[in-house]
């Protein structure tokens, strides 16, 4: 019976692993943007249907990055570049409300299909649709639900939209959101940011990272 347990074991983790490189190469060649939506998806290519099975998201990302190393280091580094200079922009254009950048971009793994994450924060969440009417920013109303702790979601505004080919996305929150992060979907920890200030820095060192060879950007 021990050694039959230990078989299962085994063949689920190395299912989990296939799993979650067939997720990243899902993500990474479809555009898919969703953990659960690849993960699900590389199940049914692959006929695994045992649950237990299914890699974590945070196991799926580290496969994508590996992904992107491999197969596709040269356009991802250029896509994730084009994005990060445009947030650069978009942290400066929406400075009234204190945003931050989250996300893809900022945690490296953005490609053509990712958008700008941004994190804005308002009392009052009008205060946005405002801003985006007065400079004439047509965009798409949404809603998002976010786990801002361990017990608690809220549903927050969402705004989409592109420019010159670059997808945006700004999560309105309130600015006690400011003090400690929601969690992300990937480790379900507090989510990363940046401020303009430490993008200015992030692409500093990867433009020093470019010069001397030494990393591809993170």
């Amino acid at each position: 019976m021990h050694r039959a347990r230990q078989r299962a074991e085994t063949r689920t983790r190395e299912w989990r692993h296939r799993l979650a490189h067939e997720a990243a190469r899902l993500m990474a060649e479809s555009g898919i943007r969703d953990y659960h939506q690849a993960k699900l998806k590389a199940a049914q290519r692959l006929g695994i249907d045992d649950e237990a099975a299914l890699p974590r998201n945070h196991e799926i990302e580290a496969a994508l990055r590996e992904y992107q190393r491999l197969f596709q280091a040269d356009d991802q580094a250029s896509a994730l570049r084009e994005r990060r200079e445009a947030a650069l922009k978009a942290l400066e254009f929406f400075a009234p409300f204190q945003p931050r950048l989250v996300g893809p971009v900022l945690e490296g793994t953005a490609d053509q299909n990712s958008p700008v994450q941004l994190q804005l924060f308002a009392d009052d969440p009008d205060a946005v649709t405002r801003y985006l009417d007065e400079h004439g920013i047509p965009a798409e109303g949404r809603t998002r639900r976010m786990r801002m702790d361990r017990e608690r979601s809220e549903v927050v505004p969402l705004w989409i939209f592109s420019v010159d080919g670059v997808g945006f996305d700004l999560t309105v929150l309130s600015p006690l959101a400011l003090r400690q992060a929601p969690l992300s979907g990937v480790d379900e920890r507090p989510m990363r940011r940046a401020s303009l200030a430490q993008l200015v820095q992030l692409l500093a060192e990867d433009e020093i990272a470019g010069y001397d060879g030494s990393a591809p950007p993170r």
